[in-house]
């Protein structure tokens, strides 16, 4: 019984739904093409503490910022509102619309590395058993999520380009102090609600 509250709770929920994208999903593209990083860690674009990134995908083809979303019911939303709904078993539940949340991440990865928020793709993706009961954009998605990526075909990074950003990811990955660095972006979030 304990256990299954501890896996309920929405920051183990959250961490099984990145790990199930990462793991079973991303690993899936091709290396030779695609570069996969998870869980970094960035100052945000207005300086106010940091965004932290569930995945990015370096590719010739752009760069893939993806939100994971690991919920269950009935998901209402539009692309414009700030809040979308969640209604599970008749109760409803306000949470930050992803993309919104995400296209903050996709600026900060932007300034971070000095490229054009043209190369960039914002990506969200619901694991669980989330359904989707409004139309939303085709970068939202339920199922079919490397089709997405892959969908796009034409390149807009230069092969330099892309093996700098993966150099400048990896040392920021290797430099991260993951267990600190976590606590004060949770510490921070309070503020942004």
């Amino acid at each position: 019984m304990l256990l299954g509250k501890i896996v309920r709770l929405p920051s183990v929920k959250g961490r099984i739904g990145e790990e199930l994208v990462g793991k079973m999903t991303l690993n899936k593209l091709d290396r030779k093409q695609y570069a996969v990083f998870h869980d970094l860690y960035l100052p945000r674009p207005d300086g106010k503490g940091t965004a932290q990134i569930d995945h990015v995908v370096v590719s010739p083809f752009g760069i893939f910022v993806i939100e994971t979303k690991n919920m269950a019911g009935w998901i209402f939303g539009d692309e414009r509102s700030r809040q979308w709904t969640q209604s599970i078993y008749g109760k409803k539940t306000r949470f930050q619309n992803p993309l919104h949340q995400n296209a903050m991440h996709l600026n900060a990865l932007s300034k971070f590395l000095g490229l054009p928020r043209e190369r960039f793709h914002n990506l969200v993706f619901f694991v669980g058993d989330a359904k989707l009961k409004t139309k939303l954009p085709p970068q939202v998605a339920t199922a079919g999520f490397l089709a997405l990526i892959r969908n796009h075909q034409e390149q807009c990074l230069p092969a330099e380009t892309v093996f700098r950003v993966n150099q400048t990811l990896e040392a920021l990955l290797s430099q991260t102090d993951k267990r600190r660095t976590k606590r004060e972006h949770v510490a921070n979030l309070s503020g942004f609600s």
